[in-house]
């Protein structure tokens, strides 16, 4: 298929640029057979006792830096990745490139230009970098949003149910967001069991496809872990003839990259898993999902999971319902209809 395929008409004024005020006040379109619009709250009449609702709790790292060169140029550096030895593979957005042994100056703190590999550079701070984003870092707000972050992102751009000692992602699993503390505690009470995932979210899930066919793209790869013991929920659910409920495409592609390599002991590593219409699921029969951007692997992986005439259909109602858009917008439970 054509990246072009993946297009569709996104009005500027449905990117929601703030979060709604309570978490699970969303809209939500619920899609089987049918389509329904209902509240997110809604949500928890969905859910049997016995099904699996599986998150992502990974953490945000305030991954947005400001300073400048030594030319004086100002200076944004955006991280993708930590390494080791205080390294980081970041982006850099500047009016010029910086030099390979140039240094940043980031406030209080400096770090060298040691590579470049294609559009991100590998730089070395002078300190432990985690600390030094924990301390003058921003909330990095995806590109879309077209406003500065405030105090709010800090906790809203954040899953109430994030492991805080991971600080891992610089993205938030969006999906999530809708979820509050008293949803959750509702669908325990069901009888809806939980458990989590980790995938480290990287900055490249907002990159669009660029190819023309997406077969040539080149998915960003990202860390994930799913420990034994997910493994066994998840056979003992679908043994049970019970649905697995994802929560974002971030915990869909760990759980299917865990099950696509057979093991028993679970998985941990990175994934390149580029789910795309003819992919086979082998886990995931219930998908939570925001509205995502057009000509985005993500909304390639939403065309596989319920055919690609249904996620057509769906983004035009979408659009003409007036759905609030992309991380802080509205959400859907998309019933798995491969075609």
């Amino acid at each position: 298929m054509k990246t072009i395929d993946f297009d569709y008409n996104l009005p500027q004024e449905l990117i929601a640029e703030y979060p709604l005020d309570n978490r699970s006040s969303s809209k939500l379109l619920v899609y089987k057979e049918n389509i329904l619009h209902k509240n997110f709250k809604d949500i928890l009449t969905c859910f049997e006792s016995g099904d699996l609702l599986v998150l992502n709790n990974t953490s945000v790292i305030p991954a947005r830096l400001h300073g400048n060169k030594e030319s004086g140029g100002v200076v944004e550096v955006m991280l993708e990745r930590l390494m080791e030895n205080n390294k980081a593979l970041v982006q850099i957005r500047s009016g010029r490139s910086p030099k390979i042994g140039s240094i940043i100056n980031l406030s209080k703190y400096e770090a060298e230009v040691l590579d470049r590999k294609d559009n991100f550079f590998i730089i070395k701070f002078n300190k432990d970098p985690l600390s030094i984003f924990n301390d003058i870092g921003h909330v990095p707000l995806p590109p879309y949003i077209k406003r500065k972050d405030e105090e709010l992102d800090h906790h809203r751009y954040a899953t109430v149910y994030e492991n805080k000692e991971l600080q891992d992602s610089v993205a938030a699993p969006t999906a999530g967001l809708h979820f509050d503390n008293e949803l959750l505690n509702r669908l325990k009470e069901k009888g809806v069991i939980i458990t989590k995932v980790n995938l480290s979210v990287g900055a490249g899930t907002f990159q669009p496809v660029k190819v023309d066919d997406i077969k040539d793209h080149d998915i960003h790869s990202e860390y994930m872990e799913v420990k034994p013991e997910v493994i066994d929920l998840v056979k003992k659910t679908k043994a049970n003839n019970k649905r697995v409920f994802a929560v974002g495409t971030t915990a869909t592609r760990a759980l299917e990259t865990a099950f696509n390599h057979n093991s028993e002991e679970g998985y941990k590593g990175y994934t390149k898993l580029f789910i795309t219409p003819g992919y086979k699921f082998k886990v995931v029969d219930c998908l939570i999902t925001n509205f995502h951007m057009p000509q985005s692997s993500l909304l390639m992986l939403v065309a596989a999971f319920i055919g690609y005439e249904n996620m057509k259909e769906i983004y035009k109602i979408a659009v003409e319902e007036k759905y609030r858009f992309l991380s802080y917008g509205d959400a859907m439970l998309l019933n798995k209809n491969e075609v």
